[in-house]
């Protein structure tokens, strides 16, 4: 017996990856007005980092197999474009301006994947 493949909702993914960026963005402003000193635990950047970077993946994965389709695919195509600085931050310092710069350009897109993912053509 054949067993359909059902779509499931992709939304949470984007809430997840949002979430994850708006965590971490908040913990480096945090650390840059001096409010947070995270030099004993400087890993927790890191971490948040690594989840923005994991959670924003998988949200793009669900542009082949979110439900409903449509926003899905919506969703993540809009959230494509935040690869670009998230993959850059490494490489380019990050006791610099332009660390903040970077990470800030996902922003548009991360807000725009959430906005979409969450689109009236839900069923």
């Amino acid at each position: 017996m054949a067993h359909g493949h059902r779509r499931r909702d992709a939304a949470p993914l984007f809430v997840a990856a949002a979430t994850a960026y708006g965590a971490n963005c908040a913990l480096g402003a945090a650390v840059a007005a001096r409010v947070v000193d995270t030099r004993n635990f400087r890993w927790l950047h890191h971490l948040l980092y690594i989840a923005t970077c994991l959670t924003t993946a998988v949200a793009l994965s669900a542009g082949l197999w979110g439900a409903p389709r449509r926003s899905s695919r919506r969703a993540a195509l809009a959230l494509l474009p935040a690869a670009a600085p998230l993959a850059a931050i490494p490489y380019l310092g990050t006791h610099t301006r332009r660390h903040p710069l970077v990470a800030l350009a996902a922003a548009p897109f991360v807000l725009a994947g959430l906005v979409l993912s969450r689109s009236a053509d839900r069923k």
